[in-house]
């Protein structure tokens, strides 16, 4: 496991129990963090060593896993706001 899908999964733990389309959408999440690590880093082919890697799709898959993060936070924000939204209610 690389450092950014170490990351994505810590994260993902700190949210605890996850409702509707969160699980999907964090393993989408995982598997994209995943191919973010495998695009960053590659092995020598002679001493089998992680080597640093230019890799044209990084960009577009780091900005895929911001949009699926967001997505997830943004869900977890609609429900919060909803715990105080009758306050302004007689009833």
């Amino acid at each position: 496991m690389g450092p950014v899908e170490k990351a994505v999964r810590d994260d993902v733990e700190q949210l605890g129990d996850l409702v509707g389309v969160e699980p999907s959408l964090t393993e989408l999440a995982f598997t994209l963090a995943r191919r973010v690590d495998r695009a960053a880093m590659a092995e020598c082919e002679t001493c089998g060593e992680a080597i640093a890697q230019e890799d044209r799709l990084l960009p577009q898959l780091t900005r895929e896993l911001r949009q699926t993060l967001a997505q997830i936070v943004e869900g977890r924000a609609a429900d919060d706001d909803d715990d105080l939204g009758d306050l302004g209610s007689p009833y």
